[in-house]
C-alpha cells in the first residue's frame, strides 16, 4: 500500500499542469454539451467512457446534426490516428505493466502520453505505479472538469462564442512547457516542421495521418543516429 501512495505522491505533481488546462476544458466542454440540450449525465457519461477531448468536441457537431455513422467513424480515426504512433513508442515501458497495463493504453491522451515521455520515477517508486497515477489523475480532472461544467450550464446561462478554443490552448501551453524543460530541441522542431510541411501538402482536413508518419520515420532515424553515436564514444 505504502509503494502504491508513494508513487501517487510522486505522480500528482506532474499533472498539476493537465489539472488547470483540463478543468477549464472539461467546463468548457460540458457547458458547450448543455447548451446543445444534453444534461450533465451525457457529458460524464461521454468523457468517462470516450475519454478523447478533441473526439467529444467533434461529436458535439455530429449529436446536433444529421448522423453520419460511417463519416463519424472516419473522421474520430483520423483525429485520434496520431494514438497509433503514441502506442508504439511506449510499447517498451508498458510491456511489464502487466495488469496495470489496459488502463494506462485506455488512458493515452496527449498530455499524458507527453508527460510519460518526459517525466522519470524518483529512486525507490514502482514505475508502473507511478505511470498508472498519471494516467489516472488526467483521466479524473477530466472527469471532474466536465461534471463541473454540465452542472454550470445547467444553472446558469453561458455565451459559448470561442470556447471551444480551449483545447488549442492547452496543446500550445503544454508544447511551450515541454520546450522550456527539454534541452534537446530537436523533436520538437521535427514536429512542427513536419505538421506545417503537411498541412501546406494536404490541406488541414487530411495532414494529421501523414505528419504522424513523418514524424515517427524522422525521430525514428534520429534515435538510431544516437544510439550509434553513443556507441562510438563507448568504444573509444
Amino acid at each position: 500500500m505504502k509503494a502504491k501512495t508513494d508513487a501517487l505522491k510522486a505522480a500528482f505533481p506532474h499533472t498539476i499542469p493537465i489539472f488547470t488546462g483540463f478543468i477549464f476544458i472539461g467546463i468548457a466542454y460540458g457547458i458547450l454539451m448543455n447548451s446543445k440540450g444534453y444534461g450533465v449525465i451525457w457529458s460524464i457519461l461521454m468523457s468517462l467512457i470516450v475519454f478523447a477531448g478533441s473526439s467529444q468536441y467533434m461529436a458535439i457537431t455530429f449529436l446536433t446534426s444529421v448522423f453520419n455513422p460511417v463519416y463519424a467513424f472516419l473522421m474520430a480515426l483520423m483525429l485520434n490516428a496520431r494514438h497509433l504512433f503514441y502506442g508504439i513508442s511506449l510499447l517498451e515501458k508498458f510491456q511489464d505493466a502487466g495488469k496495470l497495463k489496459p488502463f494506462l493504453i485506455y488512458g493515452l491522451c496527449d498530455e499524458t502520453f507527453s508527460i510519460l515521455c518526459s517525466a522519470e520515477p524518483p529512486k525507490g517508486i514502482d514505475p508502473n505505479w507511478f505511470m498508472f497515477f498519471i494516467a489516472l489523475l488526467n483521466y479524473f480532472y477530466w472527469f471532474l472538469g466536465t461534471a463541473i461544467g454540465g452542472i454550470l450550464g445547467s444553472i446558469v446561462s453561458f455565451n459559448t462564442e470561442g470556447l471551444d478554443f480551449v483545447l488549442t490552448a492547452l496543446f500550445v501551453v503544454i508544447f511551450v512547457g515541454q520546450w522550456k524543460s527539454q534541452k534537446d530541441h530537436k523533436p520538437a522542431i521535427i514536429g512542427v516542421l513536419s505538421s506545417i510541411i503537411c498541412l501546406l501538402i494536404f490541406g488541414r482536413n487530411n495532414f494529421i495521418i501523414p505528419s504522424m508518419i513523418v514524424i515517427l520515420t524522422l525521430l525514428a532515424i534520429q534515435r538510431k543516429k544516437y544510439e550509434y553515436d553513443n556507441r562510438e564514444e563507448i568504444m573509444q
